[in-house]
């Protein structure tokens, strides 16, 4: 055999070897293409979108704080969350001096429980004083009546203020004023809506007006 003859023949049965090899060479170059690529499509098919709040107050479901207390009403009963089961509970800190915040506030909540209709009835504020030193049960009973004699006001005992404040996130202090008498409490200036299940649903900023309050408190109500 002469050596072109040879040549010739070494390329013949080679060419089946060669065509294996690139098969190979492909299906390798495929196979980690493929397993670069699915970390993305994985993450792409995944991905989620939240879905945007009914609510137009803040949204806190689920927060890990202001979750109940167990405070004494203006009547001496002590009460907690569980006391308002099948209602709208707006919870507000404040003292029956403040000039505008509290005030205010109340008067939001009163205009909601019209804005609502026979549901307003399920609307329930329960004002929490942040200066039991003056707002003896009798101020508060008084004062409250000057908006709703509905509402429910809470006079913690000696040390349990600091306890609730802490459990709510509050910022409470006492600025003293020219008398011993006329200081002036700062306090967290919102309220924490609870819905009939007594959870911690929503955070209502101070000014936020009666219109919001009285939408969300029907979603509330309605199982939202």
């Amino acid at each position: 055999m002469s050596n072109s003859s040879a040549r010739k023949l070494r390329r013949m049965s080679n060419g089946p070897q060669d065509a294996k090899v690139e098969r190979k060479r492909v299906a390798l170059v495929v196979g980690i293409f493929m397993l670069l690529a699915a970390p993305t499509v994985f993450l792409v098919q995944s991905k989620s979108y939240p879905v945007p709040s009914p609510f137009k107050l803040i949204d806190i479901t689920g927060a890990g704080y202001a979750g109940d207390f167990l405070l004494p009403d203006h009547n001496g009963v002590t009460r907690s969350l569980k006391d308002f089961n099948g209602e709208v509970a707006v919870v507000f800190f404040g003292f029956t001096q403040c000039p505008d915040v509290c005030p205010t506030t109340l008067t939001e909540i009163v205009q909601a429980k019209k804005l609502m209709g026979p549901d307003g009835a399920r609307l329930k504020a329960i004002f929490v004083t942040v200066d039991p030193e003056r707002d003896t049960s009798q101020v508060l009973k008084t004062y409250l009546a000057n908006f709703d004699p509905a509402f429910v006001a809470l006079r913690p005992e000696p040390g349990q203020l600091e306890q609730v404040a802490k459990e709510f996130k509050l910022h409470i202090r006492k600025n003293p004023g020219q008398s011993p008498s006329s200081y002036t409490m700062d306090h967290t200036a919102a309220s924490f809506v609870y819905d009939p299940r007594g959870r911690l649903r929503l955070y209502a900023r101070y000014g936020v007006g009666a219109e919001a309050l009285a939408a969300d408190a029907k979603l509330l109500l309605g199982g939202a």
